[in-house]
């Protein structure tokens, strides 16, 4: 018996315990109940062999993380077509090892998605400690909207 592949999957890096690291995976709770039928959610820390998997077979990725900016602008979104075209100045390693990383192993194994978004929040503290900052938590349903968006873009209910 073979695994249907899902249409999409959202996922959600990041470690809700770095303060706004934890920005994919809130917005991923509360996407949870209102993605189409069928588009798997899932929340990671953003090893590379992890996203690969989760995006396995999937004709949209669309990853939610954190992003680090120089000059910074808490709160403010980036939809990143390709993690590969990342803007100067852009960081989406929050944690380690993570998307970028993945996406460089995914092509040179023929395993990237059809289509891969990155949508990324930008940080205000990646201390230690539960909790957004106030920036990060503000920008959360605008983030939210903006994965449905996508996804209405691109998965049929």
């Amino acid at each position: 018996m073979s695994r249907e592949a899902p249409p999409a999957a959202v996922i959600g890096v990041g470690n809700p315990f770095r303060r706004d690291d934890g920005a994919g995976p809130e917005a991923v709770a509360r996407l949870r109940d209102r993605v189409p039928g069928g588009v798997t959610v899932m929340t990671l820390d953003g090893e590379p062999t992890g996203l690969m998997e989760a995006w396995s077979g999937a004709e949209l990725a669309i990853v939610v993380d954190t992003v680090v900016c120089d000059p910074p602008d808490p709160g403010r979104i980036h939809r990143v077509p390709s993690p590969a075209s990342l803007p100067v100045g852009m960081s989406v390693a929050t944690h380690g090892m993570g998307v970028v990383e993945a996406v460089r192993l995914a092509a040179a194994l023929d395993r990237l998605p059809r289509a891969l978004v990155v949508f990324g929040v930008e940080a205000a503290d990646v201390g230690v400690g539960p909790g957004l900052s106030p920036e990060v938590a503000a920008a959360i349903p605008a983030l939210v909207d903006a994965v449905l968006d996508e996804l209405a873009s691109t998965v049929a209910d």
